[in-house]
């Protein structure tokens, strides 16, 4: 009998990290169950990605704020699979809100940005407490390098992802030793992301960042995915950590 791959849940999975990640634990033969909130067309799309690679995917379109959503999603997960080893909080958002502009940033905008981003990843990650407990496995949380030091950011998104950075930690202690969580916390990544918040700056922006990076680039969706699923299928020691991908450039500026 052949023998039941790994199953891995990715939030926010229809573009960029979400989509890269989905697509390289497919290739570590995970089967995936793909969130979305919004993108339809592009989850769809991101399924067929892992499909090629010989995964079977599940689509779930659930605004990770949503309790009862989430808490539906994980049933119709162990529904499907039955199982779930790993879970990659990915889902997130921004505001488009200037970093000094104190007075433009409604406190609406603050408490959307908090709720998907805080509040989205702890619900997702206590409705598949009991499924990674009974497989020993692992979670990955999307942070930032803008929630480790100050950058150029939207403030309720920086310090949304500096409380990623403690929730991460907390997790760790509380959820060992079934479960290990860690996070990464990707520098300055090139595409749709960045170029919305760098607008017509961006390739000059990513151009002069590159420049200043040891490894003379900047971060690709491919390079966040690879350091996640080595989070996942090995690093067996690793937990409570948040491993920063930047080329260097955090490290030596």
């Amino acid at each position: 009998m052949a023998k039941k791959r790994p199953v891995a849940l990715v939030t926010g999975a229809g573009t960029g990290i979400g989509r890269a990640t989905v697509e390289a634990l497919a290739a570590a033969e995970f089967d995936l169950a793909i969130n979305y909130s919004r993108s339809k067309e592009a989850a769809n799309q991101t399924a067929s990605l892992a499909e090629r690679r010989g995964a079977r995917t599940l689509l779930y379109q659930c605004d990770v704020s949503d309790d009862a959503r989430v808490r539906s999603m994980l049933a119709e997960v162990e529904k499907h699979f039955g199982r779930l080893d790993a879970l990659v909080n990915n889902a997130g958002t921004t505001t488009g809100v200037k970093p000094k502009d104190f007075e433009g940033l409604t406190g609406e905008e603050w408490d959307r940005v908090f709720s998907v981003n805080v509040k989205g990843t702890f619900q997702v990650t206590r409705a598949a407490v009991p499924l990674l407990k009974k497989s020993g496995g692992s979670i990955v949380n999307l942070a930032s390098i803008v929630g480790l030091r100050p950058g150029p950011q939207p403030l309720p998104y920086a310090t949304s992802k500096a409380a990623v950075v403690s929730l991460t930690k907390l997790l760790a202690l509380n959820l060992g030793p079934e479960i290990r969580v860690n996070a990464v916390a990707p520098g300055w990544m090139e595409g749709d992301w960045m170029v919305r918040m760098l607008g017509e700056k961006y390739e000059e922006l990513m151009t002069r960042r590159a420049r200043h990076t040891p490894l003379q680039r900047v971060v690709k969706a491919e390079d966040v995915a690879e350091v996640i699923v080595s989070l996942i299928v090995s690093n067996k020691m690793v937990n409570g950590e948040v491993i920063v991908i930047d080329g260097g450039y955090s490290a030596t500026t």
